[in-house]
């Protein structure tokens, strides 16, 4: 019945936002809100398992709707093909008990946290590169957030760039299931959320830290 009643805003649907969205849908959250601007590529494939060939140069959203409608049409899905802006970022966000961050570069990932921050909603952060992963909850009420962190949005150049770099295509999922547990964990209220730590995957070692 918490489920049902949840309401969960998901922010990407590539690597990581397809097994958040996957399993957040089979748990039963009442309420789904997917955001992406993007439009699905044949590279994009090999992680991004909530597409498929029929979906190529279509948008994102509209082809995880349909996928995860036929998973569980009992889901009320809210999809939005705009970018996630300064402008619009409180609207999509106020009304969510969970935001899961599955975006794929920094400057977005500091406005979802200061916008979750100020509103005191939980953010699931997850992020991936070539053969590692992290997960952690940003939470205002409860512990420190992605500024405390990272506290300035590197150079460019400082970070490499994911679309240069290889990435082995299951550790999306693996970080995404991690971060949909995270937000599970929070909705009905179980466990011990990733509040204050941060969870290190090494997939060519299979360590979590």
């Amino acid at each position: 019945e918490k489920l049902k009643q949840a309401s969960v805003l998901v922010v990407g649907a590539g690597g990581l936002g397809s097994p958040v969205l996957y399993y957040l849908t089979g748990a039963g959250i009442g309420r789904i809100g997917i955001v992406d601007d993007d439009k699905v590529s044949l590279s994009n494939l090999p992680r991004q398992v909530v597409h498929n060939t029929g979906s190529l140069g279509g948008n994102k959203v509209d082809s995880a709707l349909e996928q995860l409608s036929a998973l569980n049409p009992e889901v009320i899905f809210d999809v939005h093909t705009d970018r996630l802006t300064r402008n619009n970022a409180e609207y999509l966000i106020r009304e969510r008990q969970v935001v899961v961050d599955c975006t794929d570069n920094l400057e977005t990932r500091f406005l979802l946290n200061e916008v979750c921050a100020h509103l005191e909603i939980p953010l699931v952060y997850g992020a991936v590169f070539e053969f590692e992963g992290q997960v952690s909850v940003f939470d205002a009420k409860r512990g420190p957030c992605l500024r405390c962190m990272i506290q300035d949005i590197p150079q460019p150049g400082a970070v490499p760039d994911p679309e240069r770099h290889g990435l082995l295509n299951t550790v999306p999922g693996v970080i995404g299931m991690l971060q949909a547990t995270e937000v599970l964990k929070l909705l009905l209220g179980i466990g011990e959320p990733l509040i204050g730590k941060l969870v290190l995957y090494d997939s060519l070692t299979v360590s979590l830290q």
